[in-house]
């Protein structure tokens, strides 16, 4: 399996709404916000913004991938690797990921984010 994108970068940031209106001024689109998260994208690239309430994966990058069935497969490749990973989770918006640890500590995610169908 090769990676073909990393989807988006996520930052640690003290005021949630302060920090989305600047991005937002910066041309970006919010897509989504909750109390202690919000994510922006400029074109199909995304910024995702984490209050100090956060409390998954802090500062990371994200590879996204548009088959969940490649999710299943890069988790189990580094489980079996012995990667630090966590459990996928299924997200809300039918989504899914799970967060890997590389050797230098920093965090990154694997994201399943479905493609939307032109109609």
């Amino acid at each position: 399996m090769n990676l073909k994108r990393i989807g988006h970068v996520a930052i640690c940031v003290q005021d949630l709404d302060r920090a989305a209106a600047f991005y937002q001024n910066l041309g970006m689109e919010l897509v989504w916000k909750d109390p202690d998260w919000a994510y922006l994208k400029a074109g199909e690239d995304g910024l995702a913004l984490l209050s100090p309430n956060y409390e998954q994966a802090g500062p990371h990058f994200g590879f996204i991938f548009h088959d969940r069935a490649e999710v299943d497969v890069a988790y189990n490749r580094l489980k079996t690797a012995r990667v630090h990973v966590t459990h996928i989770h299924e997200h809300r918006d039918g989504t899914a990921s799970f967060y890997g640890r590389d050797p230098e500590g920093n965090w990154f995610e694997y994201l399943y984010e479905p493609v939307e169908s032109e109609e």
